[in-house]
């Protein structure tokens, strides 16, 4: 097996003569879904040392936490999005919105990486931000156009190949014409009704009165779902802008969702949502709804449907929330036990900027959701990101890891009372 260690400059100069190259990259999916060789040997492994991590180090020194609790640089994995921790606890698998997927391991279980280095070198991805797993080991990947399906990543992602499958082909998740650079970041889940979830961020701000018969149709602006075989495929939920960040309450099977809410209202309008849906067909209230009860300006004279579900918990105007999970593990104290995780990125447009955290939910019994930050402090006090959280992901010792696609980097947080 050919190596290519290279730092984060390096990287980003050989992602640029890929991008250039284009379709001249073969794609290969066909060789692997027949288990045949493709040739491909070298793989991109990413240096975990060195001063660039220590500098992310001593960004962590800032981070503040409930008492308690640690935070540490778990890995160094260039454009680290959303995450997918293998069932067996073996591999991790990172998505990213370039064309990368990464596969970072703790190969002596200290709890931190030993190495990172691209998954099935041999493919080409397209925006891979959602990969998610099966309780019984199946990978799913979702791009910006396509979903693929890997039986056993976790078992053989130390080869170049590695049996791959489309479960929605190319050009088949949207329409080929609504392909668009904004708002494509797809997350999945596989729900206890052995069905696959995946999110459809509609690309616009607000869009025309025109597009909304079409994405109705499709789940644009919404979340879909089918059977794990890419039969039966639905429109699960709709009336939501962009969410990239899902999960399903182990307890009551339930679906929970962030949602990005409209821009250009104001600093402090409309609210980020954390929603929650009970069941399927319902409508979340974009685009009359820009985020909460703010209407929006397009749509302030069109009534509303009469079933809009509101958000169960607001959250802070353009903090950008994205991934989240249900804690299930041990580790933790009992407050946190079934509580939800969310990563906010940060407000990109904001005059003062917002989020940049971690924050906490938790679910009483009558079922209200009440939201504080976990873990704060990536951005200083000139108003600089000194990191961008993206998603949370859960450990098999009941720590959590959290990405951030800013630094590029993945950091590991647990609980060590002193």
């Amino acid at each position: 097996m050919k190596r290519l260690t290279t730092s984060l400059a390096a990287l980003s100069l050989t992602a640029g003569l890929a991008q250039a190259q284009g379709a001249d990259v073969p794609d290969n999916l066909e060789k692997l879904s027949n288990f045949q060789s493709t040739g491909t040997t070298e793989f991109t492994f990413i240096e975990q040392g060195g001063d660039f991590a220590e500098g992310i180090k001593r960004n962590l020194e800032r981070i503040e936490l409930p008492p308690g609790f640690r935070i540490g640089l778990y890995a160094v994995v260039p454009d680290a999005r959303h995450m997918a921790v293998g069932p067996q606890g073996i591999v991790t698998f990172v998505g990213t919105r370039k064309d990368k997927v990464w596969a970072v391991t703790d190969r002596n279980k200290d709890r931190v990486a030993d190495e990172v280095k691209d998954f099935a070198p041999s493919l080409r991805f397209t925006i891979p931000n959602g990969p998610c797993f099966s309780k019984d080991g199946f990978l799913y990947i979702a791009e910006q156009n396509r979903v693929l399906l890997f039986p056993a990543a976790e078992f053989f992602y130390e080869s170049g190949d590695v049996a791959a499958f489309n479960l929605v082909k190319q050009g088949e998740l949207i329409p080929v014409e609504e392909e668009s650079f904004n708002h494509t970041a797809r997350v999945c889940d596989i729900g206890p009704d052995g069905m696959i979830y995946i999110t459809l961020g509609q690309p616009f701000n607000v869009p025309a009165p025109e597009k909304r018969e079409l994405y109705d149709k499709w789940g644009i602006g919404g979340i879909i779902r089918m059977n794990t075989d890419g039969t039966g495929r639905e429109v699960f939920a709709r009336g939501i802008r962009n969410s990239v960040g899902m999960d399903i309450d182990p307890e009551t099977g339930e679906v929970w969702f962030t949602d990005n809410q409209v821009d250009g209202m104001g600093d402090d309008i409309p609210p980020g949502e954390i929603n929650h849906a009970t069941g399927p067909g319902q409508n979340f209230g974009f685009p009359w709804y820009g985020g909460g009860s703010i209407r929006t300006n397009e749509y302030k004279d069109e009534e509303p449907p009469a079933d809009v579900v509101m958000p169960a918990v607001e959250m802070a105007a353009h903090a950008a929330d994205l991934g989240m999970m249900f804690y299930t593990g041990n580790m933790f104290p009992e407050e946190y036990r079934g509580a939800i995780f969310s990563a906010q990125h940060g407000s990109w447009n904001r005059t003062t900027p917002v989020g940049a955290r971690v924050m906490v939910t938790t679910i009483s019994e009558d079922g209200t959701a009440t939201s504080k930050p976990f873990a704060e402090g990536w951005i200083d006090e000139n108003g600089e990101y000194l990191g961008r959280p993206v998603d949370v992901a859960q450990l098999r010792d009941g720590s959590i890891l959290v990405s951030d696609d800013l630094v590029g980097a993945i950091y590991r947080i647990w609980y060590q009372p002193e």
